[in-house]
């Protein structure tokens, strides 16, 4: 991405392809209070207008996977990274058990796209890039169009990076708490009750001691993720469309 590029993102807006995203239908009677047992956030709060932003965690409170939760007035419709797929689909249904709920793939169905900038058009209110945006759920087959640029694969990874959003299998992994990955305002409710790992995170909201925290930086050199960097391991690396530095995000451990 070229800083004319980068301009033209930032003041338009674009549209991001995302339907390779891993997809499921939560159904059934119960599916908002099964699937607000197993979520970091209040599922209640979720509408047709927006979605909900959550984090699924295990008993000792680390991640198992991100989603993004949609209501419709039959189902709940999830989105998460398309590594997720197969793991994340096996977690949440291991816990239905007398629950009339149901999950079904349904990652070859549906298209996903989003679309962020002004003159937005009518859609579910989704943040996924930092900003403001929404979600269009197309059956496959149908076509998508948009009056905003598409971009590329590496044009968001840069613009997430750029806007500090933290991603499975870079910042967000089996080893990290929510709240080091700075989301405990947009993924976390403290006052809905009792979900999986609930009682560890509150802990860490009582204490405010996390063992590490979610940082960006720059750099004037190359830096690789896996890399130590001013203390801390170094998760997601681009380069910046106008100063053209080496800029990223690192999981950063606290000194004793």
């Amino acid at each position: 991405m070229n800083a004319e590029r980068y301009e033209e993102i930032t003041t338009r807006g674009a549209a991001v392809n995302l339907s390779a995203r891993a997809k499921w239908r939560l159904s059934g009677a119960d599916r908002v209070r099964y699937l607000n047992g197993q979520v970091t956030n209040d599922v209640r709060a979720v509408s047709p207008a927006k979605t909900l932003y959550a984090c699924v965690t295990d008993v000792k409170g680390r991640v198992c996977g991100d989603v993004f939760i949609h209501a419709t007035d039959e189902a709940l419709l999830l989105d998460a990274d398309a590594d997720l797929r197969e793991s994340l689909g096996m977690r949440l249904e291991r816990y239905i058990v007398s629950d009339d709920a149901e999950l079904t793939d349904v990652t070859e169905e549906w298209q996903l796209w989003h679309v962020f900038g002004p003159d937005l058009p009518a859609g579910v209110a989704s943040e996924r890039f930092g900003m403001p945006g929404v979600d269009f759920w197309i059956p496959f087959g149908e076509t998508f169009s948009s009056a905003k640029i598409e971009l590329t694969a590496e044009e968001a990874e840069t613009l997430r990076i750029l806007h500090k959003v933290p991603r499975w299998g870079h910042e967000l992994t089996n080893e990290t708490f929510p709240p080091e990955a700075g989301l405990e305002e947009k993924a976390m409710s403290f006052t809905k009750g009792c979900y999986i790992g609930q009682e560890v995170l509150s802990r860490i909201k009582t204490t405010g001691k996390m063992p590490r925290v979610m940082q960006s930086f720059e750099s004037e050199t190359a830096v690789s993720p896996g890399d130590d960097f001013d203390g801390g391991k170094v998760t997601s690396v681009t380069r910046h469309p106008v100063t053209g530095k080496c800029v990223g995000l690192m999981m950063w451990r606290f000194r004793a």
